[in-house]
């Protein structure tokens, strides 16, 4: 497999991640029928005649644990990133799965924190498409980043 596609698998995962927590959060499902629906029903799968990307499996399934287990941690970090007046609980909820799947992976991987900030940036593009939450999102992700892993730039 070529290092596009490996590159492009993670990137589909990440999105895929943020998209389960939002889920996990709205419907009040439990992460395990959450991941399970997303592995069986979107990863490759068609809708409509377009095929949706093959998302890397490992990582996903890795997010998604680690934003659920290490949550409060994440939402902490979060809040001290935000300004005072909007604690997490008052983002928007898509914001609020970012902030937990970016968290997840900058407290507990070997990815670059740049890679992260840059990855997630991107997602957040494909949710607000005209919006300045691009830019809102990586000021957010660098104090994230900085304080989860200092050592890292």
């Amino acid at each position: 497999m070529k290092s596009a596609d490996k590159r492009q698998m993670k990137s589909a995962a990440r999105l895929y991640a943020v998209q389960a927590l939002f889920q996990m959060e709205a419907s009040g499902q439990t992460v395990e029928a959450i991941r399970q629906e997303f592995l069986d029903h979107r990863f490759g799968a068609e809708y409509d005649g377009a095929e949706l990307a093959e998302g890397n499996a490992e990582l996903f399934r890795d997010l998604l644990d680690k934003a659920v287990n290490f949550q409060g941690r994440i939402d902490q970090m979060t809040d001290r990133a935000l300004v005072a007046k909007w604690p997490i609980s008052r983002i928007d909820p898509t914001l609020r799965a970012l902030f937990r799947a970016a968290g997840a992976e900058l407290i507990e991987s070997t990815t670059p924190p740049k890679v992260v900030i840059s990855e997630f940036v991107d997602v957040a593009k494909a949710f607000f498409p005209e919006g300045k939450e691009a830019s809102f999102v990586n000021a957010v992700l660098d104090h994230m980043a900085h304080e989860a892993k200092p050592d890292g730039f």
